[in-house]
């Protein structure tokens, strides 16, 4: 389990803001999201199913007896379902709803890389067309170097109506004093 101290967001040499976003991999592709969302990373470990969801709910998983939603970045982007292997992890992160309240969900990822520091001026927007993902899902292109990452809007990638259905799915009952998980889950 990592632990993530976000560093204050502070202007860089140049005058402009230098933000710091973790970096991971999904099919191939370098993803990020602003340190200030992220919770904590976790192992992928036990996540059990729920009946009657959309496809990229992968399941819930007991985080010290809090019921938490997991969801599959791949599958949400209209991807083949994540292949579970030993770097895949789970990014926890924190979303506030319409109604100012937060909720704790967890992101099924290939593998986490970074946390890389970028400045507003560094930050591109995102492209009009050939984006891999809906382009309501992309805040903007970070330039890191001479390569890209693409910086997600968290915000944008569940409707509404799909947070209040991972706010239902987070309200199943406390696992019973000493469970680790609801049921089996495989992993490859």
């Amino acid at each position: 389990m990592k632990a993530l101290k976000p560093r204050e967001q502070a202007p860089d040499p140049a005058g402009d803001v230098l933000r710091q976003y973790l970096s991971f991999m999904l099919k191939g592709d370098t993803y990020a999201i602003g340190i200030l969302h992220i919770k904590e990373i976790i192992e992928y470990d036990k996540v059990t199913s729920v009946p009657m969801v959309p496809d990229f709910i992968r399941g819930v998983i007991n985080l010290r007896g809090a019921v938490v939603p997991v969801i599959d970045l791949a599958r949400r982007f209209g991807k083949n379902a994540s292949q579970i292997n030993r770097r895949t992890c789970i990014v926890l992160v924190e979303l506030t709803d319409a109604q100012e309240e937060t909720h704790v969900l967890g992101l099924v990822v290939d593998a986490v890389n970074e946390v890389l520091e970028i400045t507003d001026a560094d930050v591109l927007a995102p492209p009009t067309f050939g984006a891999r993902i809906r382009t309501d899902f992309i805040q903007g292109m970070g330039r890191v170097g001479e390569d890209f990452v693409i910086i997600l809007r968290l915000d944008q990638i569940l409707s509404s109506e799909e947070m209040q259905l991972l706010s239902q799915v987070g309200e199943l009952p406390s696992l019973p004093s000493g469970a680790t998980h609801f049921g089996p889950d495989s992993r490859a």
